[in-house]
């Protein structure tokens, strides 16, 4: 039973898992500073969780169909090597989207209305990021959901509130987010072209431009947390800025790899976009304490 949980974790990409959690630190760390309410920002925690997991599963479900032979070597291969079969695969996003469906309707009953409409949204988000992410819109539905929707939602279920301070956090902190999955859209470029996938890097048409907009992504994230500094009047968020050669040494990498090459490689690549914003948002929480 335990060897099967860990296997589903591990192909649901649960390495991704601190995009969640340190989201969520941000932004319950300033809930409480307001009064909020400890077990709904956990309970909110769970929910958001398992839809992540499921987002990722999905999306393996989704792809595994228009595999292509230059595609990344992970990219479902515990699914090529008939270690799970699609209809595996299903079941397990539906046990996913079922205990964050249960976590969100405590909440409803605990926090009204509002939950609800949160909900559908990320429910939508959830269903629908395959295909979003095949037509160019998946950073947009990232931004949203790792953005705005999980901190006005956590601040929500919180402090029976929301806030436009916490709005503009939630952009700076997912523009960081959005970093990761665009890295690994730009490591995917050659496969997801030659499966004509839609990706906002493939709709650009040329990797060596596509590079151009890890600088424009990142230095979003950048200009929210100036703006955020100002809000807040807390000036030791800018010590954020410090992070800023980790930008130029993911950019630096990212060069020199082709779609398809050692699974080492990629997640080396990879793995440097999570620390950076591991980093930023370990900061964040730390310098909101203050």
């Amino acid at each position: 039973m335990i060897k099967t949980v860990l296997f589903w974790l591990e192909n649901s990409r649960i390495f991704s898992l601190p995009m969640t959690l340190l989201s969520w630190l941000v932004i319950f760390v300033y809930s409480l500073k307001d009064g909020g309410n400890v077990l709904n920002g956990i309970i909110a925690l769970i929910g958001i969780a398992f839809a992540h997991l499921a987002t990722n599963l999905f999306d393996d479900y989704v792809d595994y169909k228009k595999l292509t032979d230059n595609s990344q070597k992970c990219k479902c291969a515990y699914i090529k090597d008939g270690k799970a079969a699609l209809k595996d695969v299903l079941t397990v996003v539906v046990i996913y989207c079922a205990a964050a469906s249960i976590a969100g309707f405590f909440l409803l009953l605990r926090c009204g209305l509002p939950v609800l409409w949160l909900g559908l949204v990320g429910a939508i988000i959830t269903l629908l990021y395959a295909k979003l992410s095949q037509k160019g819109l998946s950073e947009i539905a990232v931004g949203i959901a790792f953005g705005p929707l999980l901190f006005e939602g956590v601040y929500f279920v919180m402090t029976d509130k929301f806030s436009f301070v916490v709005f503009i956090m939630s952009l700076a902190v997912v523009m960081f987010t959005v970093g990761l999955l665009y890295v690994h859209t730009l490591l995917d470029f050659e496969g997801d072209m030659a499966s004509h996938k839609k990706t906002l890097v493939c709709r650009i048409g040329s990797k060596r431009k596509a590079l151009k907009g890890v600088f424009i992504v990142y230095g979003l994230g950048y200009l929210f947390t100036l703006l955020l500094a100002f809000m807040l009047k807390n000036y030791f968020i800018l010590v954020t800025f410090a992070l800023v050669p980790f930008v130029f040494d993911i950019y630096n990498s990212l060069k020199t790899f082709t779609c398809g090459e050692d699974t080492k490689e990629f997640y080396f690549r990879l793995l440097k976009a999570r620390n950076l914003m591991v980093y930023f948002s370990l900061l964040i929480t730390l310098f909101l304490l203050f």
